[in-house]
């Protein structure tokens, strides 16, 4: 599989290699993500916390780079217990290319920017991070001219969540749209998870080698607790990355978030010492409060070693499961974690969810800056060939004679750091004059 031509194969056929080049596609693929403007870019957009409000915290690109340690670690446990399926597995350049590129996609202010996006592109095909994420691989970073970063299809699978369009996910009585920006309630916005309808030939070139029950069978659905329809299935190196992504979140945001003093230790030992103790054939179960103590300690070593714990607690406790459902091996396997460690990690999850993204002060950060982005979205649609970026309102007119100049706009916003996005709202709608190069634009 590591090695199958189908899978390597790129979206443009390239040239051979540069003078003495000896990496393999996967490293070159991560080579490609890693001095990728859009990865930079991640540096400084919110992860949790607003950018900006203390250099101790993650960004998405700290988070990145820490869910792609994860996910070699992950990958290389799955190789230790289940040897047959070596070959199967992605290797350690695959792996953190997903891991490292999974977040691209994420718009300025977090789940506040893709909502605003999602309402503001409501009759234009909808915003989602995945699906830009997907959408920046393979059309908008210019590595190449027309495909993107021209990735490997095995590399471009595996980042795939959702392999499904958004047309096939929406709800069938679309919403009303408000009469006023300031009344959109996030919860009602959401976007479902998918692939953009404007990126549907990429997304049949990815899944082309798959026979047709294998296709079929990926636009199984089921509902979430919001009751929208989601893909259930993806690729085994997708499912690798997602756990090092979940992982990721809930324990090392949970650090931040002590840090910072947004969470208690009172809360703790309500919301998660509590469950976790009570969860059979689970090690932490016994060490969670030995955990807590350290967690809340005034020793940072200390509170380090409690990370790492929980950290090698998920990670040791992943193995592979099958899906005879599915032909391809890259569909049929699937890693998942032990149920007894995911239950913990669910735990730890839903606190880091409660109590900190949904904690009133994150929130009227993430309203103001779902505002922001609307209102950009606002000026850009109003006169694109005024404001736009040169560059970009040639791509605008090019859309426009094929019908969804609105995708551009949100390409532009979405690429937006937070600062950035920012800056260019306060020229656009306050009093005082910004200087030129304030209004630089890097996209």
């Amino acid at each position: 599989m590591l090695n199958d031509p189908q899978w390597l194969a790129r979206q443009l056929a390239e040239q051979q290699p540069r003078h003495n080049d000896q990496r393999k596609p996967m490293q070159r693929d991560k080579a490609r993500i890693m001095h990728s403007a859009a990865f930079r870019r991640l540096q400084a957009k919110t992860q949790v916390l607003g950018v900006g409000m203390h250099d101790f915290y993650r960004t998405r690109l700290t988070h990145s780079l820490e869910a792609a340690q994860i996910g070699t670690g992950i990958a290389a446990r799955l190789k230790q217990n289940h040897p047959a399926l070596i070959e199967v597995i992605g290797d350690d350049n695959l792996i953190e290319s997903l891991c490292l590129a999974h977040d691209l996609g994420h718009p300025p202010y977090g789940h506040g920017g893709e909502v605003a996006l999602n309402y503001m592109m409501r009759d234009h095909g909808g915003f989602e991070g995945n699906g830009q994420t997907f959408r920046i691989l393979t059309r908008l970073e210019p590595y190449t001219r027309h495909h993107g970063m021209n990735l490997t299809r095995r590399t471009l699978l595996g980042l795939i969540k959702y392999p499904m369009l958004f047309s096939e996910l929406q709800e069938d009585s679309p919403k009303t749209p408000l009469a006023n920006f300031r009344q959109l309630q996030a919860e009602q916005w959401l976007p479902p998870k998918g692939i953009f309808d404007d990126d549907a030939d990429t997304l049949e070139w990815v899944l082309a080698p798959f026979s047709d029950s294998d296709k079929q069978r990926l636009k199984t659905t089921g509902t979430n607790s919001k009751n929208q329809r989601r893909s259930l299935h993806h690729s085994l190196d997708c499912a690798i990355m997602e756990l090092a992504d979940d992982i990721a979140y809930s324990v090392h945001d949970l650090e931040d978030a002590i840090v910072m003093g947004i969470v208690s230790k009172s809360h703790w030992q309500e919301q998660v010492a509590v469950p976790i103790s009570g969860i059979d054939g689970c090690y932490l179960a016994d060490q969670i409060d030995e955990i807590g103590a350290k967690l809340f300690s005034d020793e940072h070593h200390l509170r380090k070693d409690a990370i790492g714990t929980l950290v090698n607690a998920f990670v040791t406790h992943t193995h592979i499961a099958d899906n005879d459902a599915f032909e391809s091996p890259l569909l049929k396997y699937n890693a998942v974690m032990e149920p007894s460690y995911e239950r913990c990690l669910s735990i730890l999850k839903h606190f880091v969810f409660e109590f900190v993204i949904r904690k009133p002060e994150v929130q009227i950060l993430e309203y103001k800056g779902q505002q922001i982005v609307m209102e950009l979205f606002e000026a850009f649609e109003s006169d694109p060939l005024r404001l736009l970026p040169r560059a970009t309102q040639q791509r605008w007119q090019q859309a426009q004679q094929i019908g969804n100049g609105h995708r551009i706009i949100a390409d532009y916003i979405s690429g937006m750091t937070d600062a950035f996005a920012a800056r260019l709202h306060q020229n656009l709608f306050t009093s005082q004059m910004g200087s030129l190069s304030e209004l630089h634009s890097p996209f």
